[in-house]
């Protein structure tokens, strides 16, 4: 009777199979991880500015809790300049933990350049305002005020759904459906963000 084979053994034979197919991922050119912060930009510069400039591809990993949007998104725009004004392919490699603005990075990234190590969650969710609104003084100034933070409120709605949009885009997945599991935190396992085209591989 023939010995029965365990499936773990088969899945990780599976892993080491696909990731003989891309070799530069193996070392990344830019390695970035801890929280998306101003820090983490400085670091990502600096990298960028020392990675090879022969023009081939060049990959970007980052392992991340999350952190600041707006610095994610200013990562993703400078790789998307490069990207756009030298014709540079850019590959992006999530380790262990994507997380809320690492999720914001990889929207910078089309599908197709997206990678995933075995074992990585990708975690999507709503941004987050914490403000404290004191009204004092006369009532045009008070109605002004709440306009203001109305309006900081409504922006930031507009430019959470352009990233919600931008990592959807090209895979499977609706943008409503997004929007409606956004506000309770989105895990997706690395295996399940392929099935669902999210990215293109996992290692």
């Amino acid at each position: 009777m023939p010995e029965t084979t365990s499936a773990e053994p088969q899945r990780s034979s599976a892993r080491e199979s696909r990731a003989t197919r891309y070799p530069l991922l193996s070392t990344p050119h830019i390695l970035l991880h801890g929280p998306v912060d101003h820090a983490m930009y400085v670091n990502f510069r600096g990298q960028l500015a020392n990675a090879p400039q022969d023009g081939g591809p060049l990959v970007v990993s980052i392992s991340t809790l999350g952190g600041d949007p707006e610095v994610a998104r200013l990562m993703g725009d400078d790789l998307r300049l490069l990207r756009e004004y030298s014709g540079r392919e850019i590959l992006f490699l999530g380790k262990v933990a994507v997380y809320s603005a690492g999720a914001t990075f990889m929207a910078s990234f089309p599908v197709d350049k997206r990678f995933l190590t075995a074992g990585t969650r990708i975690m999507i969710h709503e941004r987050i305002i914490n403000k404290t609104i004191t009204l004092s003084g006369p009532l045009k100034t008070v109605t002004a005020s709440l306009q203001a933070t109305l309006h900081e409120i409504e922006h930031s709605i507009r430019i959470e759904e352009e990233g919600f949009r931008d990592l959807v885009e090209g895979s499977h997945i609706p943008f409503e459906d997004v929007q409606h599991r956004a506000p309770s935190n989105w895990y997706i396992e690395a295996e399940e963000a392929r099935d669902l085209g999210l990215v293109l591989d996992v290692i």
